[in-house]
């Protein structure tokens, strides 16, 4: 490895640090802020590595800035991603409102991805998700879109449905979903990043362990793409160990 290739990724893994312990001081009086540690084998969202394949870290923070309302950033290391332009990390940075309404927990959220490391591919977006909670089980139905975007070559909508069930009686938690992707296609090129086949159908299953701070999980992804150009969207086992501040 080059030299300087080396020490942009140190530097990169040192931002990582930061941002994992990284509050405002004016959040510090803020009550309840959330900072999460992660190491996976993959970042894969939609059923596309973001990450090549690779390993990531990622840090996390959330804090709550008035009744259901927080603002919320993390940032994940990429070592140069493909996918999105030779980038080194993404951060995520956003705020999330929620509100109850009997059994439904209604959230609506918005996030900008910035991509350090390459150019021009920064891109936002909004969210809606109406989850139900019965005992140990929970639904959540999900929709965000993409306002149109050169980065992205046109709009993105995915929806997707989850659920998952807290196993009665162990630390464990069983999950799934499945997703779909589509939009208005301007640039074929840029709107391969985020829908390598046009539209599709992601889904997959989980099980995560919950102990205290810790947690980990495997994840397997899959999606319905039969592109030979779409490296890292087939089927994925990821696994990933976390603690959370």
């Amino acid at each position: 490895m080059h030299p300087t290739d080396r020490h942009c990724r140190l530097a990169w893994l040192g931002a990582f640090l930061l941002a994992g312990h990284a509050v405002p001081a004016a959040a510090q009086y803020a009550a309840g802020p959330t900072i999460s540690l992660e190491a996976a084998s993959e970042d894969r969202r939609r059923g596309l590595s973001w990450s090549d394949g690779d390993p990531v870290l990622r840090g996390s923070v959330s804090v709550p800035v008035a009744q259901g309302l927080s603002l919320d950033g993390a940032a994940t290391t990429l070592w140069g991603s493909d996918r999105h332009g030779g980038a080194d990390a993404v951060l995520d940075l956003g705020a999330t409102y929620a509100k109850q309404l009997g059994g439904w927990r209604l959230t609506a959220e918005g996030r900008y991805h910035l991509f350090p490391g390459a150019s021009h591919q920064g891109y936002g977006e909004v969210g809606a998700i109406a989850g139900f909670a019965l005992g140990p089980a929970s639904i959540d139905l999900g929709a965000r879109y993409a306002p149109r975007q050169s980065a992205i070559g046109g709009d993105n909508l995915y929806v997707s449905a989850s659920s998952a069930l807290a196993i009665p009686g162990t630390p464990f938690t069983l999950s799934g979903h499945v997703g779909r992707s589509s939009g208005d296609v301007r640039d074929t090129f840029r709107a391969a990043r985020l829908r390598p086949d046009g539209a599709y159908w992601d889904h997959g299953v989980a099980l995560d362990w919950y102990q205290g701070r810790w947690s980990a999980g495997l994840r397997y992804a899959d999606t319905d793409i039969d592109a030979p150009d779409s490296a890292h969207a087939g089927a994925s086992l990821i696994a990933r160990v976390g603690f959370t501040l």
